[in-house]
């Protein structure tokens, strides 16, 4: 890759915030329609399976959030092999397509009782549709972050990506909040939940019609000849940028583990396994959220000016060092104080990577191979350690050894701050 940098250094920029905020909504949309499910499956899984055992429909439902959970690396391969070959453009209104028409199909899909085993079908089939989506949406957003943004300010540009994942997170959690503190629970069972999916789908089109008026990356343009002449190009991935894909693993596996742990794993382990209040841990998790979102853009900023490695390297080694004492203050039925610093310093923590995660993910792969190389290794390494996060930590407790957990994610540590080691520097590289 070249190690050319930009000449253009100090000069006025004014961000183009509508092509940053249409780039970055869809994710917004992905992550807001998969929390409404999750948030929401317990009121709406008697809806899609048989209601006279409430426990295999919960099963039957969350079973359903998980499959779909790993056709992300298929929807990574297919959909940024198509970004690669037909435009960044084109694959993100088909990845905000797929998000937003499975939302608004689960909205209104027939249940249990009128249909029969049809209900679950047409529920994961919607679902499937949301994986592929989903496991595009990274790459090809991703990427196409990375190629408006000039060199020297690529970090901010990419912050916008992690900025549109917070919001959405927060909106979910207070659609929750608003919709349970309003409609009774048969409210909620018989429609109430639809109500959540249609402001998802709603969110998905507005999304669409955002990025309708997106133009092609330059870089795409000049590359896309070189991308239509690459014979298997997923395994050329391999064979020919090895080291990229390594380095993509090694910081993913740790971004992924610190994603899963904050904002999904440690809220059932606090109220479930430690006596928190669940008032409280949603509260400090909404706390240590707004710290998220606030970071990203100066984040993206400092390693515009410092460096990416540097900023890499601090992430890491701060994980590695202190995700277990982290792990100290949750206490048995801890106070709202410890609750916030964990979720505050954690997520405070986190965004130090993510708000430069799409632009680092872009400066290791070539044009030709870059929404299908992030598509591709990204989702994998997500379905298998994002996937089994919330898992291991309810196993892991239901033993007796919580801590063990813990452990697990400061080795993740370990082994992203000896992987980041091998990265080059690529602040202000321009993009081949």
């Amino acid at each position: 890759m070249s190690q050319a940098t930009d000449p253009a250094s100090t000069e006025s920029h004014k961000l183009p915030v509508r092509t940053l905020v249409a780039a970055s909504i869809g994710n917004a949309v992905e992550w807001f329609d998969w929390t409404i499910y999750a948030t929401f499956a317990v009121y709406f899984s008697s809806q899609f399976f048989d209601r006279s055992n409430s426990t295999l429909a919960l099963i039957g439902t969350t079973s359903t959030y998980a499959l779909a959970f790993f056709f992300r690396p298929l929807g990574g391969v297919v959909l940024g092999r198509l970004a690669d070959l037909r435009g960044r453009r084109f694959a993100m209104l088909v990845t905000i397509l797929l998000m937003a028409g499975g939302s608004l199909v689960i909205a209104v899909l027939p249940t249990y009782s009128a249909v029969g085993w049809l209900a679950p079908i047409l529920l994961l089939l919607a679902r499937i549709a949301q994986g592929l989506s989903l496991g595009g949406e990274v790459s090809n957003a991703s990427a196409y972050l990375a190629e408006i943004a000039p060199p020297n300010r690529r970090g901010r540009y990419s912050s916008f990506f992690y900025i549109s994942t917070g919001v959405a997170l927060l909106a979910a959690s207070l659609l929750g909040l608003l919709l349970t503190s309003t409609l009774s629970r048969p409210d909620l069972e018989s429609y109430g939940w639809r109500i959540a999916f249609v402001v998802g789908g709603v969110l998905g089109l507005v999304g669409l019609w955002l990025r309708r008026s997106l133009t092609e990356t330059e870089q795409f343009e000049e590359n896309v000849e070189k991308a239509k002449a690459t014979k298997n190009p997923l395994l050329r991935t391999l064979t020919h940028h090895p080291r990229s894909v390594l380095q993509l693993f090694g910081f993913t596996l740790l971004s992924t583990l610190c994603y899963y742990t904050f904002f999904s794993a440690l809220t059932p382990y606090a109220v479930q396994f430690r006596e928190a209040a669940g008032s409280d841990v949603f509260l400090a998790l909404s706390i240590g959220t707004v710290v998220f979102i606030v970071l990203q853009y100066p984040m993206g900023a400092c390693a515009d000016r410092f460096g990416r490695k540097p900023q890499m390297l601090i992430w890491s080694a701060a994980f590695a060092v202190l995700t277990v004492p982290l792990s100290l203050l949750i206490t048995d039925r801890p106070p709202l104080i410890n609750l916030i610093v964990v979720f505050s310093v954690g997520l405070g923590l986190y965004a130090v990577f993510s708000s430069i995660a799409p632009a680092i993910m872009s400066e290791i792969f070539p044009t030709e191979l870059r929404a299908l190389g992030i598509g591709a290794w990204y989702n994998l390494t997500v379905a298998l350690f994002g996937g089994t996060a919330p898992l291991l930590i309810a196993a892991f407790s239901g033993a007796g050894q919580p801590q063990l957990f813990f452990w697990y994610v400061t080795g993740g540590a370990v082994i992203a701050f000896l992987i980041i080691l091998t990265l080059p520097e690529t602040k202000g590289r321009v993009l081949t």
